[in-house]
């Protein structure tokens, strides 16, 4: 078999696993046509060698669809990072990976994560996932000073 060919999956589909070194320079393509602000090489890096974090890729066999960077703090998941790539929006990849990620780490943890307040897509599919809006971040983004939407799933309990 060809290295372009899929095994036996049929075109279009998705396999969401671990995300490895070797995917860096498409998490990074994908990164820099996502924000405007993206992650540098190093971030990755960084949250790649944390053994208490999880990271996924969503691979088409034929590349990398999308990506998440979740860390592990005490008892509490942040989900730190989610991307697809532009050409493959809105096909539920970045639902498949929040659904891998909380099948991993368990369904019954606490997971908090901070959105654009201006992304209703990605806010009504984290609420979709069971997430809920938990209050704002003032001018969290650096690039245009907008604010994030703080949202969790599982009972935030008192962060302090």
């Amino acid at each position: 078999m060809a290295a372009t060919e899929s095994p036996s999956r049929p075109i279009g589909s998705i396999e969401v696993r671990r995300l490895a070194y070797g995917d860096l320079p498409g998490v990074l393509s994908i990164e820099r046509r996502s924000f405007p602000a993206p992650w540098s090489l190093a971030m990755f890096v960084l949250e790649l060698s944390k053994p208490s974090g999880i990271c996924l890729a969503a691979d088409t066999g034929d590349g990398l669809a999308g990506y998440l960077v979740c860390s592990r703090y005490a008892d509490i998941w942040h989900v730190m990072n989610v991307a697809v790539d532009p050409e493959r929006r809105r096909e539920g990849i970045a639902a498949r990976m929040m659904g891998e990620l909380l099948e991993t780490a368990g369904r019954d943890g606490r997971y908090t994560l901070e959105v654009r307040v201006s992304n209703h897509g990605a806010i009504a599919m984290y609420e979709r996932l069971g997430f809920r809006r938990a209050g704002r971040r003032r001018r969290y983004y650096h690039d245009n000073g907008e604010d994030a939407m703080i949202m969790w799933l599982g009972d935030p309990g008192y962060i302090g």
